[in-house]
Order: structure tokens, then sequence, then C-alpha cells
């Protein structure tokens, strides 16, 4: 199979879905395109994507399900697409294994920005990553592996959510604030997605338990030191 990197694009609006391959193609990616959900699941499955743009809303089933579908066979980074600017929708669109999300209408140049910043996460060497494995409470995070334990039982994080949690870690002790977290976990120059770190946080919470991240009003957050 080519070494190119293949992204594959999941949207039932035909216009939409021709403007994001056709884009993506001409930023030298290999392109498949899927219009509902099952197809999506099938393309994902013989295509083997390194990333998966992904409407919520498609025919068959919903985007939701295709991801849900699509991890437990292969994890694979997922950007969602959605209508919904809805804090409900992207904390369940960040539970089944999406890494990041794009509100609609949105911009060729902004999309593609978080496609490769995504990638950049996930291709990250595994050299950065600290040797060994670090408790806090009923926590085992080894960097290395990028594996985290609960209680002994291996919790699935996305690559997103893994850095997050793993920049929390790299300055425990310290508030970072949301412009900081953009920059070091999602490479954004600006603050302007302050939102998508507080969903991730949300999600971290949900998976890993609500008093690991403290909440530093006004300013941002910080990971919590074992008791």
């Amino acid at each position: 199979m080519s070494n190119e990197t293949r992204v594959l694009v999941v949207e039932d609006e035909p216009t939409i879905a021709r403007a994001v391959a056709d884009r993506l193609a001409a930023e030298g990616f290999g392109v498949d395109v899927a219009g509902d959900g099952p197809s999506a699941v099938e393309r994902a499955r013989a295509y083997e994507p390194h990333l998966i743009v992904l409407d919520v809303m498609l025919p068959g089933f919903d985007g939701l399900e295709v991801c849900r579908r699509v991890q437990a066979e292969r994890p694979v980074p997922v950007l969602m697409l959605t209508a919904r600017d809805d804090e409900t929708d992207l904390l369940v669109g960040l539970g089944v294994g999406a890494d990041d999300y794009v509100t609609k209408p949105f911009s060729m140049r902004e999309l593609v920005a978080r496609i490769r910043a995504v990638l950049r996460r996930v291709e990250r060497p595994a050299m950065e990553a600290a040797d060994g494995a670090t408790r806090i409470g009923e926590l085992e995070i080894d960097q290395r592996a990028r594996r985290v334990r609960r209680d002994g039982r291996e919790v699935h994080l996305t690559p997103t959510e893994f850095d997050l949690l793993a920049c929390l870690l790299r300055n425990q002790g310290t508030v970072l604030t949301r412009a900081v977290l953009l920059e070091q976990v999602w490479d954004w120059a600006d603050a302007s997605g302050t939102r998508v770190v507080d969903s991730h946080v949300k999600a971290l919470r949900r998976k890993l338990g609500q008093e690991l991240i403290r909440t530093v009003h006004g300013v941002g957050y910080s990971l919590e030191a074992a008791p």
C-alpha cells in the first residue's frame, strides 16, 4: 500500500464531500469518500485511512455509531464535522473516540490545519515520551506506550486526550491556561478554540475520574497530585 497519508471523507452532501476531497488531494493526501454510515465502516476497513473526516449526521446510521464501530476494529484519528454547536453532541463525539471537531460552516484552510495538527500529534515519535510509567492515585500512565490504566484496567484514550493528559502531567502542580494548552497540545497559535479544551477536559474526567484535573476559574487547569 502507498506511503501517502490516506484520509477517508465521510459526508452525505455530495457538494461538500467533493470540495473537501478535492482540497485534500490538492494538499497531497490520498482520499477516499463514503456517503453513509454502513459504507463508511466498510471503506474504513478496506482503505485503512490514517485519519477520518466524519460528518455527524449521516443516513444509515450516524457518525457517532461509525466512530464507535471503526474504533472497535482499529484505533484511528477522527475529526468530526458537526452542524450543531451543542456541548452534548461534542462530548458524545469525544466519548466515542473523536480527536477533534469542526463546526459547520468551516473554511477549507481551517479544516486542513486541524487535520495536519491531529496527524502531527499521532506521529510524534515515542522518543519524546518519558521512560517508565507514572502513578497518580489509581492511575498508571505509560507515556512511551501511550497507555493509561485505571485500577489495573486499560482506559481507551484518543491521541488528543492522551496528549492533553501528558501535557498536564509534565506540568503537574502548575496551572496551565487554555491558550497554553491549545498551543502545546493542539498546535494552535491563537486562543480561539478554548471550548475544545474544556470539552476534552470533561471527556478525560469522565474516563479517569472527576478529581484528577482541577479547574482554576478564570485561569485554566492543573493536574492534581496523588493524595
